[in-house]
């Protein structure tokens, strides 16, 4: 059994953790191995309390001090398409029309927050074909949990819109190579799949010359009215 805290500082929506940190926290603790790892978000993840992640015959289950099921994790096979880049001047372009400017159901969340002068900052815009794209500032501190969280939200705003809020459920992430402290990325998302409340999504993570750092796949849920 290991364990993992989610500090204050990497909320989602408010009082609870990033949905794309968490998973990156679950997947540093399962560590390495055959197979992706895919999270799947049962409840909110607190914050600031002690999580133990527990193996099981299914793979893992991470539980709160009361024993309450907080997420699953297992290993998956088969691999994720990237999402093609757009240019540096593109990702710009389509940051100036991010819709949670001016409209964000969780203003303060870590990844995309525009009240958040602290987080990553990450802020996708819907190109044309329907896919998202925006830049990334590597922080100094940069990890593949880091690379968890800024693949999050970019897929989330292919589905997000005025009228509908959404949160992750599931997750998985293959991280080719991490980016280099203070990189200007390209990070992409794109919808692939909605049905009902569950909307399929892709995002993709670039570096400054181009290069395909990381690709996500995930599926989140519509939040009831």
């Amino acid at each position: 059994m290991t364990s993992l805290v989610i500090d204050a500082r990497h909320n989602g929506p408010p009082g609870s953790g990033n949905g794309g940190w968490t998973s990156g926290l679950v997947a540093a603790a399962i560590g390495p191995g055959e197979g992706l790892v895919e999270v799947t978000l049962r409840k909110p993840p607190p914050l600031e309390t002690p999580l133990a992640v527990v193996p099981t015959d299914a793979g893992w289950a991470v539980r709160d001090p009361e024993g309450g099921l907080v997420a699953g994790a297992v290993r998956r096979t088969g691999d994720i398409p990237a999402v093609p880049a757009v240019s540096r001047t593109e990702a710009l372009a389509a940051t100036g029309r991010y819709a949670g400017h001016t409209d964000h159901p969780f203003p303060t969340c870590f990844v995309c927050g525009p009240q958040r002068a602290d987080g990553l900052r990450i802020f996708p815009g819907r190109l044309p074909d329907g896919r998202t794209a925006a830049t990334f500032v590597a922080p100094p501190d940069v990890s593949e949990t880091v690379v968890w969280a800024a693949l999050d939200c970019p897929g989330g705003w292919a589905v997000i819109d005025r009228d509908q809020a959404f949160v992750l459920g599931r997750y998985a992430v293959a991280v080719d190579a991490l980016p280099e402290p203070d990189d200007e990325c390209v990070v992409m998302g794109q919808p692939v799949h909605r049905e009902g409340r569950k909307a399929l999504v892709r995002s993709s993570l670039y570096a400054p010359d181009g290069t395909l750092l990381a690709r996500a796949e995930a599926t989140w849920i519509a939040v009831a009215a």
